[in-house]
């Protein structure tokens, strides 16, 4: 009797309706954009400062991701140890991140302390010093952490795939070396962060339980920050993909070979780009995934498979990622073209596009789910110059997508021809 009982399935039940509460928006009175997302119950906040200042904007190789690091290690007003201790006292959350595109930090903290928090965050992002004693030891680090992680085959996979993508030339695509590490110097990052830690390339989003006087404080402590209208160069960086469409680096002693398959694409700002989300998410984008039951499960080639479609501001880029043992990744990476195929000239059945459906939905109330992750997909629609309506075409889009359209975006995208195959292991 429990036996049955265990069997049953409980309902599924689709998402009508998607409701995406609207942020609220203005300026500080050095005309920085603030949008404010109120939500939640706790008395937390989320505080999140963007420069465009990522990788894009470099003109020597580890730059933006060291000036960003080095914000925290030391201030014209704080030591690092310091700011360190302040944080914590106050119990605030700080995570520094440099992307491709943009770079910043996050705070997150109980919001009677907002005041304090304005204050460290003027500190940590206008009036950093580089000490070079901090400066030498995180290089030193980071030196390390890049010699370990070239011994794995991911990495050097995705190292290369970049590279055969972008061009090596490109910000996007060249590859660190280890001269690369004994180039950065304070001066360096003082001049990186001139330019692009300004006003003008900045931007806050603010979420949860906001303090009532949180406009005032950010003009108090920000807002009077000037502008450095004259270092704010645009930046230009064409795509030069590589010509050789398949690489193999020869790693041996390796157990298992990495594979990433893929090419740049279109971006969020294209109107196809919900359907190839929908798309990405029949052919690798979740665990019950066409590779990831004839790789993984029926197959027994890898424990785990995926692809995925990002974002970046000049681009997108589509990637099928797995490790696989050497006596059988070249049989997977037949597999994987062979499942592309498929989906160019066979239409999906209602059944799979029904589960689909149902899983696609679900990640996007869990997008919505609460006010931090409301910021995250806020600035994951805005850094592209959309707002709400976005998610609204992609709600709209799982809903109604038929195996037609789905066979004209294979097609479309996933040329087989443009696709670039980046192999490492053993021969």
């Amino acid at each position: 009797m429990m036996n049955n009982l265990q069997r049953i399935r409980p309902p599924v039940f689709p998402v009508e309706k998607v409701v995406i509460p609207e942020a609220k928006s203005f300026r500080l009175n050095n005309g920085v954009p603030v949008y404010l997302i109120e939500a939640g119950t706790e008395d937390i906040m989320r505080l999140e400062f963007i420069f465009k200042a990522g990788q894009v904007k470099e003109y020597l190789p580890l730059l933006a991701s060291t000036c960003n690091m080095m914000l925290s290690e030391g201030s014209q007003n704080y030591s690092s140890e310091e700011l360190n201790r302040s944080l914590d006292y106050y119990g605030v959350f700080l995570n520094q991140t440099a992307e491709k595109d943009s770079a910043g930090i996050v705070l997150f903290f109980l919001n009677k302390h907002i005041e304090k928090v304005l204050e460290l965050s003027r500190e940590i992002l206008f009036r950093p010093v580089f000490p070079e004693a901090e400066l030498n030891s995180l290089m030193k680090k980071r030196l390390h952490w890049h010699m370990v992680n070239r011994e794995k085959v991911q990495n050097l996979a995705i190292d290369q795939f970049f590279e055969s993508l972008f061009g090596k030339n490109h910000p996007y695509g060249y590859q660190i070396r280890e001269q690369d590490f004994e180039n950065i110097t304070p001066s360096l990052l003082s001049d990186f962060h001139t330019k692009y830690y300004t006003p003008e390339n900045m931007a806050v989003i603010i979420s949860g339980k906001i303090h009532n006087k949180t406009a005032e404080l950010l003009n108090s402590y920000i807002g009077n920050i000037g502008s450095n209208e004259n270092n704010n160069e645009a930046s230009v960086n064409f795509i030069n993909g590589e010509k050789l469409k398949k690489v193999h680096i020869n790693k041996s002693g390796t157990v298992q070979n990495a594979i990433r398959i893929g090419s740049a694409t279109i971006n969020k700002k294209h109107p196809d780009y919900p359907g190839l989300k929908i798309l990405d998410s029949i052919l690798g984008g979740y665990f019950g995934s066409r590779l990831m039951k004839n790789i993984r499960e029926e197959k027994g080639y890898t424990y785990s498979i995926s692809s995925s479609i990002s974002s970046l501001d000049i681009a997108g880029y589509k990637v099928i990622s797995t490790e696989v043992g050497q006596k059988n990744y070249q049989k997977a990476i037949d597999e994987i073209y062979s499942e592309i195929m498929l989906l160019q000239n066979v239409p999906v059945k209602k059944e799979e596009m029904a589960v689909v459906r149902n899983y696609m939905s679900g990640e996007m109330v869990r997008m919505f789910d609460g006010p931090f992750a409301l910021a995250e997909s806020f600035r994951s629609a805005w850094e592209f110059g959309l707002d709400n309506s976005y998610y609204y075409r992609l709600a709209e889009k799982i809903k109604t997508i038929d195996p037609d359209e789905i066979i004209e975006l294979a097609r479309t995208y996933y040329n087989i021809d443009d696709l670039y195959e980046i192999t490492v292991g053993s021969e």
